[in-house]
């Protein structure tokens, strides 16, 4: 009898600014780039078998997951050393079995919209050439919410959600770039934070 072939996976583990996060980075793609997926909470996790199954952990607290890594986010009273292989382990073994660790399919690009001002447009081609990549660094996302009279507010997601330096990462980064390349941002804010 053939058995099936196990996927070849390797992850690696990467620290983030946000001390409760632990970013699982995998050798392959797990969504296009620059989509993300946000679950704070089990019930927030419908379209993700995989954030589900990490849930089932009493540690666990929030799983995000986006182009190439899942940043899972711990309860603050366990501590990474208690937990980090058994969580990559769990991504491991979904990972390698050929499960897709989010049900969603995007007819267009959801971060684009044709009916965009020019000035939102302008806001959402820096955040995505500029700022997305660094925020992925550290385990994170940040998605455009609004823009209105010269306040844009975006989401912060994944490790960035709760961390006690996104604050400093949005007024010293992202407000500062925005207002010096674009002179219609006065403000940035967060939303949901």
């Amino acid at each position: 009898m053939l058995q099936a072939q196990k996927r070849p996976t390797n992850i690696y583990m990467e620290a983030n600014p946000n001390p409760n996060s632990l970013k699982f980075v995998v050798n392959f793609m797990l969504v296009d780039e620059g989509i993300s997926f946000d679950y704070p909470n089990l019930q927030s996790a419908e379209n993700s078998p995989l954030a589900q199954e990490l849930f089932n952990f009493d540690a666990v607290d929030r799983v995000f997951i986006a182009s190439n890594f899942v940043t899972v986010t711990k309860k603050e009273e366990v501590e990474w050393v208690e937990i980090q292989d058994i969580v990559r382990d769990q991504i491991k073994k979904f990972l390698e079995d050929g499960k897709a660790p989010v049900k969603v399919s995007f007819e267009e690009d959801p971060l684009f919209d044709e009916n965009d001002s020019e000035v939102v447009k302008k806001i959402k081609g820096i955040l995505d050439e500029y700022i997305r990549p660094a925020v992925e660094q550290d385990g994170g996302a940040i998605v455009f919410h609004s823009f209105q009279e010269g306040i844009v507010k975006v989401l912060l997601q994944g490790s960035c959600s709760g961390c006690p330096s996104s604050t400093v990462t949005l007024k010293a980064g992202i407000e500062n770039l925005l207002t010096r390349m674009l002179p219609e941002v006065k403000e940035v804010q967060a939303q949901g934070v």
